[in-house]
């Protein structure tokens, strides 16, 4: 299963639907927003025949995504997400700015993978038996370029994806 992950869009649509692109030419199965999404705009530019799953960063709450998104077809939630693995297992998504959210996913031994967004930098490191993933921002990444990342579960291969590097 391939799942492209993304963060922090801030509601540049035109970032987020370049990446989308993306996505969708390397045959992405499901696509994981782990919050600050910042405008409807790109709320419904997530919409792409795809499972999506979103959930709401520091910026989005009190912004109504969740009607939205359901109206939309979203998955979403205003702390966390779970997308259910090929293999068993979930990929757990929260924000990333409620420390006690982050570390309850990681007790969790269903929680194969935890994503998470707000920092605006890259991660990729083992906790237990988790692998906790940040695919960087969409927008004012810090120490390093703004994009995203693609999980292949398959494989327990992720790729970061440099939004500059795309045409």
């Amino acid at each position: 299963m391939l799942i492209g992950l993304l963060s922090d869009t801030h509601g540049h649509t035109a970032n987020l639907v370049k990446m989308l692109k993306h996505f969708d030419r390397q045959s992405v199965d499901v696509v994981v927003h782990c919050g600050d999404i910042g405008s409807s705009d790109c709320l419904e530019a997530l919409v792409m025949g795809k499972p999506v799953y979103a959930v709401a960063g520091n910026v989005d709450r009190g912004a109504c995504f969740e009607h939205e998104a359901a109206a939309l077809g979203i998955n979403f939630s205003e702390q966390t997400v779970h997308v259910p693995l090929d293999r068993g297992g979930m990929l757990a998504a929260t924000h990333g700015d409620n420390a006690a959210v982050l570390a309850q996913l990681l007790r969790d031994p269903e929680n194969v993978y935890v994503c998470h967004g707000h920092t605006h930098r890259r991660r990729d490191e083992r906790i237990g038996g988790a692998r906790v993933v940040n695919p960087g921002a969409m927008h004012h990444s810090r120490g390093g370029p703004n994009g995203a990342a693609i999980l292949d579960t398959e494989k327990d291969l992720l790729t970061f994806v440099d939004l500059d590097s795309l045409d």
